[in-house]
């Protein structure tokens, strides 16, 4: 079987982001089976404008689509700002609506943040979101991180070990999701 190509995306374009940090830690902890990839374009979209989503795309927005469409499944991290998803997570998902790249895609939603919450309410937005753009949001790979900040080193490594093993298996989760229900 061919290795299963997950692509993360963080929500958050600050340096030193918990939530990038988690997208980025992905890569070390996936199963064997997965490849990961990290898409860093988020910032680079214009705002969404359906006049613009005619013909050819802007650059930023092909790409952004061509990485989605690639994978076999899709872990999207991100933090909460004033209680909801950070405009640039919303812009980035607002040019994918109508193209549909997200459609049936085995995808798990993680949300970081330094309060205790976690992020509850930006994560319940998110996955709303998503399950709109009939995403498949796979049972048990879905992660609040609350407190961050203790759990996540300077260094943007996880020093937490329940949290790595929570990831591990957010991460078993979505692989077990798209060997058992393959991309038609």
């Amino acid at each position: 079987m061919k290795p299963i190509h997950l692509l993360t995306v963080s929500g958050s374009l600050r340096n030193g982001s918990f939530n990038t940090a988690i997208a980025e830690s992905a890569i070390t902890l996936a199963p064997s089976g997965i490849t990961v990839a990290r898409f860093n374009g988020i910032g680079d979209l214009p705002l969404f404008n359906p006049d613009l989503d005619r013909g050819d795309v802007p650059p930023a927005v092909a790409t952004w689509r061509a990485a989605l469409a690639a994978a076999d499944a899709i872990l999207v991290s991100t933090p909460e700002y004033a209680f909801g998803v950070p405009g640039v997570m919303k812009n980035a998902l607002d040019w994918v609506v109508s193209s549909g790249e997200f459609v049936h895609k085995p995808t798990a939603v993680i949300s970081a943040s330094s309060s205790s919450a976690g992020g509850d309410k930006a994560h319940a937005a998110i996955s709303q979101i998503l399950a709109v753009m009939t995403a498949t949001l796979v049972e048990g790979a879905s992660l609040l991180v609350p407190q961050a900040g203790v759990k996540i080193g300077a260094d943007g490594q996880i020093k937490d070990a329940e949290l790595a093993q929570a990831l591990r298996e957010v991460l078993a989760k979505l692989l077990g999701a798209v060997e058992n229900h393959p991309a038609p």
